[in-house]
Formats: C-alpha cells, structure tokens, sequence
C-alpha cells in the first residue's frame, strides 16, 4: 500500500499538516498506518511524505505500535502534485509487488472488508475504486448562486485506497499527458485500464475541513467495539502541611497527603481504574513505592502512563468518574478545576468526566478527618 501524506491540509487549519494533527491523542496518519497494517492482506506500506516533514514523521512513527514497523519501507518523499507523489511512492515499490492500493493519509479509519472487495475486483487491466451513492440533491453553482441541478442517477462519491495491478499503474503514470489528475482512477481510466466500483464505507471519510476532526473524535468512540469498564480505590492519611494536592489541584487545608509520591489520593484511583480496564495490573505494579525515583513525584505523570498504555492498545479513554471522600477539605469550590485538568490529562472532552464529592457522615477515619478515600470508575473502548 502506498500511502501518500505530501500534502498541508491547509484548509483544516492548524499550526502542522493535518495528517499530524491529533485524533484522540494521535496524528490523523498514525491511525491510517495503525489501520493499514492490522490488515493482514497489507505486507507492505510505502508512506510519501513531503519534503520539510521528515521531523514530523519521525516524531510520530516513535509512538507507532510494532505492527507498523514490522510493515513500513523507509519513507520517500512526494512532489509538488498528488500525481507526483504517488509516482515517487509506486517507483520505490519492490518490483516483486504486483497489486498496489493507494490511499490518502487524510482517511484514517480503513475498513478490512473494503480492502478484500478491492483485492477480489482488481485484474489486468481493471482498477477498483471504493464507492459511495450520493443521498442528497445535487446543484452546481457559480459563486453562491445555484444555475443547475444536475441529475445525481449514476454519481457516486469516490474514496480511497484504489486499487490497481502495479504494472498497469506505472504505465499510466507514464503515458499521462498532464500533471492535473487528483486521484488514480482518474489517470488510470485515461489510460484506457478499466475502473470499477466496490462498495465503500462511510468510515472512509476524509478529513478536510476543521469540523472533520469532531466527526473523526466521535468516530473513535462510538466505532471501537471492546468496551471495558475498570475501577480504582485509593486511600491517603493527612500530616501536616498547608495544602492537598487532589486531582492535581493544590487545595489550601490544615494538613497536606501523606505518601512516597504526591498521594493525590484523586489520580491514583483514576490510574487504578484505567490499568484495571486494561486488565493491566495496578499502579503499584508500574510504579513501586519501594522506587525512590518516585518519591514526592506527581502523580500526573501515573496517570499518563496509564492512557498512553490505552493508545499503545489502539484505544481511547470514554469516561471517567470520580467520588471524593472526605469531610475535609471542601472539594466544591476546587471541582471545575479538578474536572478541567483530568479532562486536559486524559485528553477527553469536559462532559466526559465527573467528579463528585460526599462524606460519610462524620462516621470512619474520613469522618474523623484522619485522611481522604477516592474511588473512581474508568470506560475504554479498544479495537
């Protein structure tokens, strides 16, 4: 597969192209090669890149899953049109390939059943290209003024990857009189190689404009099918001190936690409960009290542990509640602040995390103010 990742995406906005901006805590192109090389029919992945992205993608392929490099050729980079970059990919192909798909670093969710039904129609002489029936009406304008209504029978939306037999491609590539085609179909069938249709997936879509990055956020968490559920329990003594620090948070208070790292009592239970999701031992287990790198640490630095071993798996964290248990400190006025910087480290939407507070009615070693307990309730979704 190539997979061509040239281009700015300058009409996604952004300080970087948009295939290394972030879906879920990773580049739109991570999850395009993650996708690519969990298909077992793809053994081979030759990524474009353009000319200054080299830092980029390199920066990203560090965080890329074994599964990846295991596939991946060393990078070539593009031109100045599609075209060009395609070509620049299909000639670093080793010669003993014989079907090649194409596709654009911009779709980063591929479906394995269109990758088969591309496989099964592609021969000598014919491309297949997945497709996709247009629902609505369609109008051609001239500005922003409607001047017709073409009839939609027969138009379909085109997505990629395409698939071609290699030696087919090359020689359009070669007898192509213009440098103005947008995608391989186009100057394959200009070349008299026939193209036909499979059907595509409404995962395919492509990411063009700044909304597209809300569609492909919720796309990830409505789309992967292993929802796991994991709970965490954490209890810290106070001694004295001015401050807690709670779910990152310093809370002013008679007395501070008491622990080998920070003891945000918050945090641990939520890293408990996402290393129980993952069915991945507890915090203890990944950072020993006995350790003393960890003494006095923050306990932020845990609780990302925790969610990039969720992004290590392919997965992405859907909510996370927590309950703090105690008489005092007072945990309202703090809440938002508490909510805003779990949020910022799970890198999820504020909506997607609750953080409550109760007592238990003076009864217990919170009743007596000796120290805070928290339990906290962590969903993932992995693939």
């Amino acid at each position: 597969m190539i997979v061509v990742a040239g281009g700015q995406g300058i009409r996604a906005g952004g300080r970087v192209p948009k295939q290394y901006q972030l879906v879920a805590g990773k580049p739109i192109l991570h999850h395009a090669l993650v996708h690519a090389a969990d298909c077992p029919e793809i053994d081979h992945i030759q990524v474009v890149i353009g000319d200054d992205h080299k830092s980029l993608f390199d920066e990203m392929i560090r965080e890329a899953p074994p599964t990846v490099g295991e596939k991946l050729a060393p990078v070539v980079n593009g031109g100045a049109s599609r075209q060009q970059s395609t070509l620049a990919g299909l000639q670093a192909l080793p010669d003993t390939i014989e079907t090649v798909l194409v596709h654009d670093a911009a779709r980063p969710f591929l479906p394995g059943a269109v990758i088969r039904a591309l496989l099964e129609a592609v021969e000598a002489g014919v491309g297949a290209v997945p497709t996709l029936r247009i629902p609505d009406s369609v109008k051609r304008l001239e500005i922003d003024r409607v001047i017709e209504a073409p009839n939609r029978d027969g138009l379909v939306r085109a997505q990629t990857p395409q698939a071609f037999r290699r030696n087919d491609l090359l020689a359009a590539f070669a007898a192509a009189s213009t440098d103005g085609y947008t995608d391989e179909a186009s100057l394959a069938r200009s070349n008299g190689i026939r193209i036909v249709s499979v059907p595509g997936s409404e995962a395919l879509f492509k990411i063009t404009q700044p909304d597209d990055f809300a569609k492909a956020e919720a796309h990830m968490q409505t789309h992967l099918p292993d929802v796991r559920t994991g709970m965490g329990f954490d209890v810290h003594a106070f001694e004295p001190g001015d401050h807690a620090i709670i779910c990152g948070v310093p809370v002013p208070h008679t007395h501070k936690l008491k622990g080998h790292s920070d003891a945000d009592v918050g945090l641990h239970a939520l890293t408990d409960a996402i290393f129980g999701a993952l069915g991945d031992g507890d915090i203890g287990d990944h950072f020993p009290p006995s350790d003393p790198q960890w003494k006095g640490a923050a306990s932020d630095a845990f609780l990302r542990f925790a969610v990039e071993r969720v992004k290590e798996r392919g997965g992405v964290i859907g909510h996370a509640d927590i309950t703090l248990i105690c008489e005092r400190p007072k945990i309202g006025p703090f809440r938002q602040a508490m909510k805003d910087n779990v949020a910022s480290l799970l890198g999820v939407a504020h909506d997607r995390v609750s953080i409550k507070a109760t007592t238990t009615e003076k009864l217990g070693f919170t009743g007596r103010q000796e120290g805070i307990a928290a339990q906290a309730v962590a969903t993932i979704r992995l693939p």
